[in-house]
């Protein structure tokens, strides 16, 4: 009885409107004239350049960022769990910090940031850097060179958080035993360290995986997904098919369970690579 209300809240708000979507991806049609076509749109996937440019995108995103993110996270953590360092609540809080901003607002900040005239081109150019200004916007690469930068800004310190928390659980004994045999930093990290990190390395290789693959605001906000489709994500072009193009729910729910297929697949993998039993 105490938990009927919120069994009954997710199930209306939850789990009704994921069948309710699975069974609008097997039709098709302008608005809400929706006909059934069966598999028609699964099919119209792979025929679809403007989806596999996309996908593309999304993943080169994906292979780039999600990694970087990781091992600044984790190093980060290991940097502020000393104990001899100081003023480590501050360090803490200023990098955990662009994990609870606006998306909109700071994805806005980026692309001033980064627009032809804005800070970051004039600051490369004072240190002699660059000879002129970079496109970071307006160039294909460099656009999705942004989109990285951006969610690697957001995401990193959010990440940080569980590895210190996991770091701050480790036996300190541990730790002594392996300087008493004589194991160096760099020796303790890998031999003690990261194994004992592997649930939680884990952990946000897969949340960490299912966010980029849904990546949206930045997107949106930095570079319009553009130039032309070069920094189109897939939750980007379901939105364009939903609001921007001719209204086409039926294929948007399509493209959207396809994000789902990818997000499955890539947790199964990323188990099993991982070692996991229960994968």
């Amino acid at each position: 009885m105490f938990i009927i209300l919120a069994v009954i809240m997710i199930a209306v708000f939850y789990f009704y409107p994921m069948i309710q979507a699975l069974i609008l991806s097997f039709k098709s049609g302008k608005g809400m004239n929706l006909s059934f076509v069966g598999l028609d749109n699964y099919a119209r996937l792979f025929s679809d350049k403007t989806f596999i440019t996309a996908v593309k995108n999304t993943f080169i995103y994906l292979i780039i960022q999600v990694p970087v993110m990781i091992v600044l996270a984790m190093f980060i953590s290991v940097l502020l769990n000393d104990s001899k360092l100081k003023l480590k609540g501050f360090f803490r809080t200023a990098i955990f910090l662009p994990a609870v901003t606006s998306l909109v607002a700071y994805s806005v900040i980026f692309k001033y940031l980064f627009a032809t005239e804005g800070l970051v081109n004039k600051l490369l150019i004072k240190i002699h850097l660059i000879a002129g200004p970079i496109q970071w916007i307006t160039d294909p690469f460099w656009a999705k060179v942004t989109v990285i930068i951006a969610i690697t800004w957001r995401w990193t310190g959010y990440n940080m958080i569980f590895y210190l928390s996991a770091l701050q659980n480790i036996d300190q004994s541990i730790y002594e035993a392996a300087k008493i045999d004589g194991a160096s930093s760099t020796r303790q990290f890998f031999g003690i360290t990261m194994p004992l990190l592997k649930p939680i390395i884990l952990f946000t290789s897969i949340t960490s995986t299912i966010g980029t693959l849904q990546l949206f605001d930045e997107v949106v906000n930095i570079t319009k997904g553009g130039p032309g489709n070069a920094s189109m994500s897939i939750s980007q072009y379901i939105y364009n098919l939903s609001f921007k193009y001719s209204a086409d729910f039926g294929y948007a729910a399509t493209v959207s369970y396809s994000i789902v297929i990818m997000i499955i697949i890539l947790a199964f993998v990323q188990f099993k690579a991982a070692g996991d039993k229960n994968g």
